[in-house]
């Protein structure tokens, strides 16, 4: 078993800030930095996988983590149309009210003038309540605006939570940032509320057998600063 340089400080400078840390344990830090691991626990989902990644890559194909649906997009209804025989129109911006659109359209106005943002008319401290009203049919056709019919849009819904998104990325966004907990090799073998990813689980246990645990040893007792180490180990 050949270990580099860089893995040899990284596993060094784990020991000399864990004095007491078993063989096991070495060995693990060992692996996941040796292959990049990072494993990932899905709570809601009882299962520990390799990375975040694979977590996806796994749930996407069992249908686990989105769902396509359908949602109607409506429009705001217009507010004058072509039955429309009177407006109301506030005077600081280009809110209209149409008199067959409205069940009160006179109230509605006079409502809105008094909080428009762009009144700035004051009478007595207070905002002045000054709207215009039209009915000139060449007038009120400037008002007049097509109507959107409602269109269907595909979104994406989590299959954990029940939300909706716009796209897929964003559902997989949520879900690792928000559903998965990373942890260390030592923690998925050293627990058993949880279900190891069976292909991860077999490569676990391809690599924690003696003899490759025996070698691992081995090629650190080669290393002077290792000797501490390796003895503690070999005594116990």
């Amino acid at each position: 078993m050949a270990i580099s340089d860089a893995l040899r400080k990284s596993l060094l400078n784990f020991l000399d800030e864990n004095k007491k840390v078993d063989l096991l344990t070495a060995y693990a830090f060992f692996l996941q930095e040796r292959d990049g691991a990072e494993p990932v626990l899905f709570p809601s989902g009882k299962t520990i996988y390799q990375n975040a990644d694979e977590a996806v890559r796994l749930l996407e194909k069992e249908g686990k983590l989105w769902r396509e649906a359908q949602v109607q997009i409506h429009f705001s209804r217009e507010s004058v149309n072509a039955e429309t025989k009177k407006i109301y129109l506030c005077p600081f911006c280009s809110k209209v009210y149409g008199d067959n659109l409205h069940p009160n359209p006179q109230d509605a106005i006079y409502d809105h003038v008094a909080r428009c943002p762009q009144n700035k008319e004051r009478l007595g401290g207070l905002p002045i309540k000054r709207f215009n009203v039209s009915e000139d049919p060449e007038m009120i056709k400037h008002y007049i605006t097509e109507r959107k019919e409602p269109i269907s849009k595909t979104v994406y819904s989590s299959v954990i939570t029940g939300k909706l998104f716009n796209s897929k990325s964003a559902v997989v966004r949520d879900f690792t940032h928000n559903h998965l907990k990373s942890i260390t090799i030592l923690e998925a073998l050293g627990q058993n509320r949880f279900e190891i990813e069976t292909h991860f689980l077999s490569s676990l246990q391809k690599q924690m057998n003696d003899e490759k645990i025996s070698a691992f040893v081995e090629e650190l007792s080669k290393y002077e600063e290792f000797e501490p180490y390796v003895e503690r180990w070999v005594e116990s």
